[in-house]
């Protein structure tokens, strides 16, 4: 299981004295908990690895996003820091898709779905997480499948 994957390696970054990658992998072990707490209400006992793959996409997107701030307030020790941290965290998840792989996954969906217009939007974003989860930046995905059914 993924949690266990990274509390190994957690532990292992204390025993080496690595700083950032024991901050990060804390960071990581505490937004699961997190999750493990919004999931008890709802009658569900901790998060399983999709749901961990979410947590670790949306940490890496919170990074590149602070990343960009910070470069364009000309901070490249803060920089520095959310990249050193961007990649201690890409070590759980899959291997992302490029740009040219996106678009091909993309079109395959629209013409499985026989998508047309922006409202077969959802379904394929849907299929695109249930498929590629990790894997695909929603984001620029959206973008595509808006260029793609006339948006």
């Amino acid at each position: 299981m993924l949690r266990e994957k990274i509390a190994d390696h957690l532990k292992a970054a204390q025993k080496e004295q690595n700083r950032r990658r024991t901050a990060t992998l804390r960071l990581v072990h505490a937004a699961i908990i997190d999750r493990d707490i919004a999931l008890r209400g709802k009658g569900k006992d901790q998060a399983d690895d999709e749901e961990v793959l979410d947590i670790l996409a949306k940490m890496v997107k919170q990074r590149e996003e602070s990343s960009k701030l910070y470069q364009e307030g000309g901070r490249q020790d803060l920089v520095d820091q959310e990249n050193e941290e961007i990649a201690i965290i890409q070590e759980f998840l899959p291997r992302q898709l490029d740009d040219a792989e996106l678009e091909a996954v993309v079109g395959e969906l629209i013409a499985e779905t026989g998508a047309q217009s922006l409202r077969d939007m959802g379904r394929i974003m849907g299929l695109l997480k249930e498929r590629y989860r990790g894997q695909a930046d929603m984001g620029k995905a959206g973008a595509l499948l808006k260029a793609r059914l006339g948006g």
